[in-house]
Order: C-alpha cells, then sequence, then structure tokens
C-alpha cells in the first residue's frame, strides 16, 4: 500500500497550485482520504492548515490562496466584492494605509466559509456579506485577478459600484460611493443594463442611476431606464438630506434640490 502512495500525491501536487489551501473534498475527490492526508502530514508531504484543509509544507499562504479553495474547489460564489474589487481595479479612492488592508469578500448566496477560513490570522482584516444582490449575473460581470500561479473571481466595475452601494449605511458612506462613481467613466453600458435589470434592490438601482446621470457620465445616455423596475414611494437614502424627484430618494445636498 504505500508503495502506492507517493505517485498518487505526486499527482495531487502537479494539480495543486503553490501558494492555495487544498480542502479535504478536493483531496478526496483525488482518492486522497482523510485517513490518507494525516498520513502524508507525517510523512511531510502535506502540512495541516485547519480542521480538512492542508498547506504544502513551508508554502506561504495568504487569504488569496484560501479564496482560491473555497471557490475552485468548494464550489462557494464567494469572492472579492464591492469597494475591494475597485481597489484591484484601480479605480478606488481614499485607499487607506497600513500593514493590515481590509478585504471585502461578497457571496451571492446565504452560504456560510469553513472555519478554516473564518478564524486562520489573515494578514489582513477580511469582512464577509451574504449580498443576494442580483437574480442572475452575466458573465462579463465577474473578472478574474490573476495571482502567482492561480486566480480568483473578483466583481467587474460595473457589479462592484453596486454591491458598495449595497452595503452603504451611513452618509459618509454614500458621499464616498458618490466619489467613487465620479471616476467610473468607463463602465460598459450594456453589462450595467443587464445588472440593473436584475438587481433586487430599488436603493441600489435608484441610487446608482441617480449618480452616474449626475455625474453626466456618457454611457448613461446609452441605458433603458424604463426596462429597469424601479418600485413606488419615496426611501430614505442620505439621512436629512435633498430630495431628488426623478428617483424619489434623498441624496447629497445639491443645488436646486429642496431640503426634506
Amino acid at each position: 500500500m504505500t508503495s502506492r502512495l507517493p505517485s498518487k500525491i505526486n499527482q495531487v501536487l502537479q494539480e495543486w497550485p503553490k501558494g492555495t489551501v487544498a480542502t479535504q473534498t478536493w483531496l478526496t475527490e483525488r482518492g486522497v482520504s482523510r485517513k490518507l492526508a494525516n498520513w502524508h502530514v507525517g510523512s511531510g508531504w502535506l502540512a495541516r492548515f485547519g480542521n480538512r484543509a492542508y498547506i504544502r509544507p513551508e508554502n506561504n499562504v495568504d487569504w488569496r490562496g484560501g479564496l482560491y479553495a473555497l471557490q475552485a474547489q468548494l464550489n462557494k460564489t464567494v469572492h472579492v466584492g464591492a469597494l475591494s474589487s475597485l481597489e484591484l481595479h484601480g479605480r478606488a479612492h481614499f485607499v487607506p494605509l497600513g500593514a493590515r488592508k481590509s478585504i471585502i469578500l461578497i457571496s451571492d448566496r446565504t452560504e456560510q466559509l469553513p472555519i478554516w477560513f473564518r478564524q486562520h490570522p489573515w494578514r489582513a482584516s477580511l469582512s464577509h456579506h451574504c449580498a443576494m444582490l442580483f437574480n442572475s449575473l452575466p458573465e462579463a460581470a465577474t473578472t478574474r485577478l490573476k495571482c502567482d500561479g492561480f486566480e480568483i473571481l473578483m466583481s467587474s466595475a460595473e457589479r462592484a459600484i453596486m454591491e458598495q452601494i449595497h452595503l452603504s449605511r451611513q452618509n459618509h458612506d454614500i458621499d464616498h460611493v458618490h466619489e467613487l462613481m465620479r471616476g467610473l467613466g468607463f463602465l460598459r453600458p450594456v453589462v450595467v443594463q443587464e445588472l440593473l435589470e436584475a438587481c433586487r434592490s430599488v436603493k441600489v438601482k435608484r441610487f446608482f442611476l441617480w449618480s452616474a446621470e449626475t455625474s453626466h457620465h456618457v454611457w448613461f445616455e446609452r441605458l433603458n431606464v424604463s426596462r429597469i423596475a424601479l418600485g413606488s414611494g419615496k426611501r430614505q437614502i442620505y439621512k436629512q438630506g435633498q430630495l431628488d424627484h426623478k428617483y424619489r430618494i434623498t441624496v447629497p445636498p445639491q443645488e436646486g434640490l429642496p431640503d426634506v
């Protein structure tokens, strides 16, 4: 039996990108049971990373290598989203300084991340949100971030700004997201249209349209707003803000708008 072990683990190592986590689920699919994985830990082929999670011995793994395992091995919908995705696209303002970077992870359905990922002391501050923001997603709403030998999924800029609006709760969050929108003159109207039609949040759709229109982006004129369900009634988005009569939301103070 032991004579067959090296060849089996060698096959696993060939399929396993360096710098990433290997989950027990993924190993089992390749013929390495939990008992066999424990044997390989003892023999020095694997190093334990957490419950049902392993890394290569002496291999440095950061949060990206952990996220890769969630996406590629466990079929989680979690991805880099919102402000973090915009930062990685090079489109965010006011990027915080410091060694401990904040990373926003978003899932498109209700799902719990494994303990080994949630409790590991990553050199980044990770926050995870289950947004369930869209009924469906066009392929162009997801992009790939190339790491060293592997890729992870993250939101396109069009999707990321909508996610950031969804996460905004306080007035300073709204001010920030409007400032972000002003720098997004490159968005693709076809992708924006599909996302807005599939978006479940009236708040996100109304504020996105208001912010895009007041930012005077050329792509805004190519949207068909009549196909986007905007709900009924007024919505308070900006506390003690001003009412925009077209989109029926309160917004940051603007000239020519009445105070609410």
